[in-house]
């Protein structure tokens, strides 16, 4: 069963896309509480841009594998574990080490997914979907008949973000290149062209009296636009700092910024609130409530998959080997959706 070797891609460290290397050696074999699952679908997210350069502000020490989440199939079971959950097809939000063909995983940190999802579509939604649906209904928790802003609306979470904001019965505004406009409109998002227009001032046309929410994963000086936006009781959800993505200096600084900012602002005697979100706030000091609640919610996110509410967007897939080419594709801003690495 085993028998095919285990191949992964490692990040040694900061390194151009093709510095990327290939290790191969024996499958690991799962402890006590694990799974090992093989992989059959895992993601470029921008975390793994940022980390290749040495700015995700909580990467492991270089040489590690990346890889944020993964959808693959469960071989074998640990000690601990019920050994009727081999065969099965699990998701996990793991942070780093999908990258591989094998992967041990916590047993309890796996989530099942449904017959009529294939791997690379479960694979868009998980970090992707886990993201948006949190920040949507968890922060913002914006009401149907809301406008709200979503910086990003092309990309990885954007895109989920704005399906399920549609789905919802909330108005959307997405900011996006120019190509990518004619599939924003076709999901009832109104586009906002970041490159040639004003964003700030057309979205005041659009909405005189401000959105109710702000979703901004950008973070730098554009943030202080974004929570000058929000209407009354409004909110504005940081989730990034992507335009500090090839700064120098310190990786933690842009975040210890946003999260100053939204200090201060949550201190101000006004009706609006800001939050800096990040998926895996919580995990260390209340595990298991960390765990149900991201079983709960990817299955939501599942859930409107299979209504035909949110679609997959699949922008890219290629195998495993290919990973440094992945990336770059990932990184060149062309492209819409997710890129899909496969065994």
């Amino acid at each position: 069963m085993n028998a095919e070797g285990l191949v992964e891609v490692v990040l040694p460290g900061k390194v151009a896309p093709e510095g990327l290397q290939i290790r191969r050696g024996a499958v690991p074999v799962a402890g006590p509480g694990q799974v090992l699952v093989r992989m059959e679908a895992t993601g470029v997210s921008f975390a793994e841009q940022q980390m290749r350069r040495g700015r995700y502000y909580d990467q492991p020490p270089f040489p590690f594998v990346p890889g944020y989440d993964l959808v693959g199939t469960v071989l074998a079971t640990g000690e601990g574990v019920e050994p009727g959950l081999a065969g099965t097809r699990v998701a996990a939000l793991l942070k780093v080490g999908g990258w591989s063909t094998h992967v041990l995983v916590d047993a309890a940190d796996v989530v099942e997914v449904p017959d009529g999802i294939g791997a690379a579509q479960a694979e868009t939604l998980v970090v992707n979907g886990i993201t948006a649906w949190q920040m949507l209904h968890r922060k913002a928790r914006v009401r149907a008949g809301r406008t709200i802003l979503v910086h990003g609306a092309n990309g990885g979470v954007g895109s989920v973000l704005v399906q399920l904001a549609r789905a919802a019965g909330v108005k959307v505004i997405g900011t996006a290149s120019a190509r990518h406009h004619e599939g924003l409109l076709a999901k009832g998002v109104v586009p906002v062209d970041y490159r040639t227009e004003h964003v700030a001032a057309r979205v005041r046309q659009l909405a005189p009296g401000g959105v109710d929410a702000v979703f901004d994963h950008i973070g730098g000086r554009g943030v202080v636009d974004s929570w000058r936006l929000l209407a009354p009781g409004g909110t504005l959800v940081s989730y990034g700092s992507a335009s500090t993505r090839d700064d120098e200096g310190s990786k933690q600084w842009p975040v210890f910024k946003l999260l100053g900012r939204v200090w201060l602002w949550n201190t101000l005697p006004n009706r609006r609130r800001a939050y800096f979100f990040n998926v895996w706030a919580g995990r260390a000091l209340a595990r298991n409530r960390f765990r149900a609640r991201l079983r709960a919610d990817l299955t939501q996110v599942f859930a409107a998959y299979r209504r035909g509410e949110v679609a997959a967007q699949i922008a890219a897939q290629l195998p495993l080997v290919r990973a440094a080419e992945a990336l770059r594709l990932a990184e060149s801003g062309t492209v819409a959706g997710k890129v899909v690495l496969n065994p």
